[in-house]
């Protein structure tokens, strides 16, 4: 059974620095992609960072392009995102997601995904 785990966030000042990594745990196949997903209070959740763990290959959405950087150590099956020049509107309850249920799966999606861990809050304030 696959566990996914997350650890770090926080809060920060607005300009300040968080990272938070996830473990995933029992996965069959470590050739697949794992990404942070974020949820504010009100709002859908959506697509931070995806990166195919065996390969490196990243994808980021355009509100955090230049300032998150996701990584992966893929024999630990250990993602990472490190989150700098926060802002407040990057305020929300962050969540690992581990393995697109199809290989056909659009990775930026939170539906793609297989495994989900709790979530950890970064709560950046002004």
């Amino acid at each position: 059974q696959v566990q996914v785990v997350e650890s770090g966030g926080g809060s920060v000042q607005a300009g300040g620095s968080l990272s938070l990594s996830c473990a995933a745990s029992g996965r069959p196949d470590n050739n697949n992609w794992m990404g942070w997903f974020r949820q504010a209070p009100g709002k859908g959740r959506e697509g931070v960072a995806s990166i195919y763990t065996s390969t490196g290959s990243t994808i980021y959405a355009d509100s955090v392009k230049g300032r998150f950087t996701i990584s992966a150590d893929n024999a630990r099956n250990m993602v990472y995102l490190q989150m700098n020049s926060l802002k407040p509107e990057d305020t929300a309850m962050y969540y690992c997601a581990a393995d697109l249920q199809r290989s056909d799966y659009d990775p930026r999606v939170p539906q793609s995904f297989a495994y989900w861990g709790q979530g950890t809050q970064v709560t950046v304030s002004s």
